[in-house]
């Protein structure tokens, strides 16, 4: 039978087991209010007071600079796509010598975010990883960027390949915006040196539903006049992420998150360092299996949130899976565009599921090597 406590899918991903036990009862009633969480009124005192927690929360972990705004938003990241450049691309503010909005494309969901984008204002892929087949990253200093871009976007975790950024481009002058969407609070981030930072909730942050947005106030000047008002990040900042039926069931979740990340876990910090004790298990286990297992990711590229691999022998990919599933591990199947199997060890997934799977990793390797 298959194992909360050995989720290793790709999102919707684990949530802690204490978070669960909580959204369970909840479900039926509240200890607030007594009523189900799902019927709970988003014009209520209570979910104001969790969308409050919440935000205080996020930047209490990230230490948020003020000037800056905390949202709750719908639509996933996909939506974000072309929701930052309709907002942040097109405003007055943005002259006609502009140059266009720039891209690193360094795998399949940075690859979505520049074509959406292109859809709504001027955007170009500055490097693409695609001759690498997205097994690497570039320096960031080494690329051709323009002091005159509307803005520099990147994904800081490619979920699908299993990238992840280690260091913080340069502003030169231009925003800097990133989909931290994979290891949003994995790890602790300089927020003020973004002038947006985006993450959807289904891999370290809830369930699917919400999106968290952090941007820069100076930034709402560039916002032109008459975008539709959902569209509009300042619609949802000025009426404090409730200007709609929000997704009030993915927020509480969101907040029960933030609570156990702080009290349990200890912050950011201590987040940080499980998790580089969890990368380092089972990269180990691969790279000891190197004869007949090969990572996707070069080393210095390599993701501490998804571990993206493969056997040699492809046969043996799903041979591992149907065996993992047999002995109640979920989620390692690769994504569909790459295939082999992934194993993503986001916030929830403890030292010891990741230790069981590194166990049973090299037991599969000794009984098929």
């Amino acid at each position: 039978m298959l194992s909360n406590s050995l989720n290793f899918s790709g999102g919707p991903g684990a949530l802690p087991l204490s978070v669960l036990a909580q959204t369970h009862a909840a479900i039926l009633a509240l200890p607030e209010t007594g009523l189900s969480i799902l019927g709970m009124s988003h014009r209520s005192a209570w979910f104001k007071e969790v969308l409050s927690e919440a935000e205080q929360n996020l930047r209490t972990l990230l230490h948020v600079p003020d000037g800056y705004s905390v949202i709750f938003l719908q639509g996933g990241s996909s939506l974000q796509f072309s929701m930052i450049p309709m907002n942040f691309a097109r405003g007055a503010k943005v002259t006609d010598s502009t140059a266009p909005a720039e891209f690193v494309v360094s795998g399949y969901w940075s690859g979505k975010a520049v074509e959406e984008a292109a859809t709504i204002a001027p955007a170009r892929a500055i490097w693409d990883g695609a001759s690498q087949h997205y097994s690497t990253l570039p320096v960031f200093a080494d690329l051709p960027r323009s002091p005159h871009a509307s803005f520099f976007h990147y994904v800081s975790n490619e979920t699908v390949e299993g990238l992840q950024f280690n260091e913080v481009p340069a502003a030169l002058g231009v925003p800097l915006i990133a989909d931290m969407s994979s290891d949003f609070l994995s790890r602790p981030v300089d927020v003020g040196a973004y002038s947006m930072i985006y993450a959807h909730a289904q891999k370290n942050l809830g369930p699917a539903g919400v999106t968290v947005a952090l941007i820069d106030n100076t930034m709402l000047e560039r916002i032109p006049s008459g975008l539709p008002a959902m569209l509009d990040y300042r619609t949802h900042i000025e009426h404090h992420s409730n200007y709609n039926t929000p997704p009030v069931f993915s927020i509480y979740v969101l907040n029960l998150v933030t609570r156990w990340l702080m009290h349990d876990i200890g912050g950011v910090d201590a987040m940080q360092r499980i998790n580089a004790r969890k990368a380092a298990a089972l990269y180990g286990t691969l790279d000891a299996m190197a004869d007949m297992v090969e990572v996707h990711a070069e080393p210095a590229a390599r993701s501490q949130m998804n571990i993206a691999f493969h056997f040699k022998d492809r046969a043996l990919d799903q041979v591992c899976i149907d065996a993992a599933t047999a002995a109640g591990f979920s989620g390692l199947d690769g994504h569909r565009s790459l295939g082999g199997l992934r194993a993503s060890i986001y916030n929830a997934v403890t030292e010891d599921a990741a230790l069981a799977l590194s166990a049973f990793l090299a037991d599969f390797g000794r009984s098929h090597g």
